[in-house]
């Protein structure tokens, strides 16, 4: 393989695991559905959720020597100030989209949530790329890049528009879209993480113990005034969804320097789409309608990402 192909072909198998990774996501957002609705409580299952990945990530970074170093380094990387200490907060991103779509997502209908936080996601990773974060490279806002930016939003927003609404207030849709951002920073952060302990599973793991940290709080101060469900479902799936957000932090954590936080989250949600298009397809939830916006949304997604793959042609010295 031939120097000039190699980063090419890199760039696209990172993308399609990241591909892969945004389609677990679509699962974990069934799964996670699905238990608060058996629970009652959409809080309590957020934690039950992030608990569960903690305590796999702990078990997988306590096993691993290079992951245990990991977080001597972390700390080391804080003391020493060659890494800002707000980086290991990036967990409470998780936790805020988690309080945020429990907020929100009921009045907002899941449609119009979910194009609020992609339009966040989409110009935070703009944003974070082109002045980059820590180690990482600033990359221009190229025209292709831009344009692959606006074609995933118009996609998203095709995909979801026979479910979307209007009579919403202005400040539910200004909250998914801030959460979106703080998504895009939350990426770049936990590679900034992995960087300084060179264990994608050691920044996995701090990131969900800061995300459960701030769940917990939530939960407990919300059955302050609500009691806590009395009974817990017993099919071992719904507990599912921490062990996928575990492999989608690590995965992500690992390779965002290599995509950028623009493309990645453009491959996420390709991959979303591409999840949630077939699991309403072979696994519906009861009245679920695929209709034809689905599928060409979804199609077009794909599109943006190969568009915002393009580089502009190198000008010829004369």
């Amino acid at each position: 393989m031939s120097q000039s192909t190699s980063p090419r072909l890199t760039i696209v198998l990172v993308a399609l695991v990241v591909f892969v990774v945004g389609a677990i996501m679509a699962a974990q957002a069934r799964v996670n559905g699905d238990l608060a609705v058996a629970t009652g409580d959409p809080l309590a299952a957020a934690s039950i959720s992030f608990g569960s990945g903690l305590v796999i990530l702990l078990v997988v970074a306590l096993a691993a020597p290079s992951s245990r170093r990991g977080f001597g380094k972390l700390a080391g990387a804080i003391r020493s100030g060659r890494m800002p200490w707000w980086y290991a907060l990036s967990g409470l991103s998780g936790a805020v989209f988690v309080l945020t779509q429990s907020l929100t997502a009921a009045p907002l209908g899941v449609a119009l949530f979910t194009v609020s936080a992609v339009s966040g996601q989409i110009l935070g990773g703009l944003i974070i790329d082109r002045v980059g974060l820590g180690s990482m490279t600033p990359k221009r806002i190229t025209m292709w890049r831009l344009i692959g930016a606006v074609l995933a939003l118009f996609a998203v927003v095709l995909a979801v528009s026979d479910r979307l609404r209007t009579d919403v207030p202005l400040w539910m849709l200004v909250l998914p879209f801030a959460i979106g951002i703080m998504q895009g920073w939350q990426q770049a952060a936990n590679g900034q993480l992995r960087e300084h302990a060179m264990s994608a599973v050691t920044a996995a793991t701090v990131s969900f113990a800061v995300g459960m940290l701030a769940l917990a709080v939530a939960t407990g101060i919300h059955w302050a005034f609500e009691a806590p469900p009395t009974s817990f479902p017993s099919e071992w799936w719904l507990y599912t969804g921490g062990a996928m957000g575990a492999v989608f932090v690590t995965v992500t954590a690992l390779i965002v320097r290599t995509l950028g936080v623009l493309l990645m989250g453009l491959c996420v949600v390709a991959g979303q789409l591409a999840g949630s298009l077939v699991l309403d397809l072979w696994l519906p939830a009861p009245g679920t309608v695929v209709h034809i916006t689905t599928l060409l949304g979804t199609a077009l997604v794909f599109v943006a990402v190969l568009v915002a793959t393009i580089r502009p042609r190198r000008r010829r010295a004369r």
